[in-house]
């Protein structure tokens, strides 16, 4: 638990609601988010796999080359473990918290905050709206950002942010709550810190004990047979792999 990080508490039915505003990038940082893969998932030892993906830093990773053998099988039974063993996406920002009615107490403090793809579509959109009369926000800008009013609800059995929202755009406050605000930010990178990531070999001995089988590398090309035990994906993961016409945007509406 850090408690650097916000999160958004529901009530007995999981529904909640807060306003926050994303903050912009820290002198150091590329962007004003980081972006996250990881892996969880249970093997058939009953053991857990939940680790960073190297796939994160740009690097392979033994659950990626694995995953990839598998869909690459050509057996359904292998992809559809996959699918559900595939990794996650997730991103960290700086936000300031404008309004929490289950914790008053955040409210005007500036935490770190992780969110999923579904979020960060949403940032996109603004940047780059879809209809001609609509202009581009950068959600992160101080003056020229936007609210982002967070809904959060259960729907099917989980957590839904379909509801959520940015108001327009305005001003975060006066410059003495521009300055409180930016002083009080995180730097991002230390998350792509390596000291947050396991080594190839620290990772591939793990997954060889959660799925009691020896993980063939990259340089060996036969697949594994999924009597052999179950295991996970990075060939059906293209959907949030990067999208540089998407970031190149961003950056140049940021700039």
């Amino acid at each position: 638990a850090d408690d650097r990080f916000w999160r958004l508490e529901g009530d007995k039915a999981g529904n909640g609601t807060a306003t926050i505003r994303f903050l912009p990038r820290v002198e150091g940082d590329e962007l004003p988010w980081v972006r996250i893969f990881s892996h969880g998932f249970q093997g058939p030892t009953g053991k857990w796999y939940i680790e960073n993906s190297l796939t994160t830093l740009g690097e392979n990773d033994p659950v990626g080359e694995l995953n990839t053998q598998l869909w690459n099988s050509g057996s359904e039974a292998n992809k559809e473990i996959a699918r559900k063993q595939k990794r996650k996406l997730s991103f960290i920002a700086n936000v300031l918290v404008v309004s929490d009615p289950k914790h008053p107490e955040n409210e005007g403090k500036v935490f770190l905050f992780k969110f999923g793809k579904k979020i960060f579509d949403k940032i996109m959109d603004k940047a780059r709206p879809t209809f001609e009369d609509e202009k581009p926000v950068n959600v992160f800008d101080f003056w020229e950002g936007a609210n982002f009013k967070l809904r959060m609800r259960k729907k099917d059995g989980f957590t839904n942010y379909d509801e959520s929202s940015f108001s327009d755009p305005a001003p975060l406050g006066d410059d003495d709550v521009i300055v409180s605000a930016a002083q009080k930010q995180y730097r991002l990178s230390e998350f792509l810190d390596r000291k947050n990531f396991k080594t190839y070999d620290e990772l591939k001995r793990k997954l060889e004990e959660v799925l009691e089988l020896n993980v063939p590398t990259i340089s060996q090309t036969k697949a594994p047979s999924i009597a052999a035990a179950p295991k996970a994906v990075v060939k059906t993961e293209s959907d949030v792999d990067d999208d540089d016409e998407e970031l190149a945007a961003f950056k140049a509406l940021a700039s």
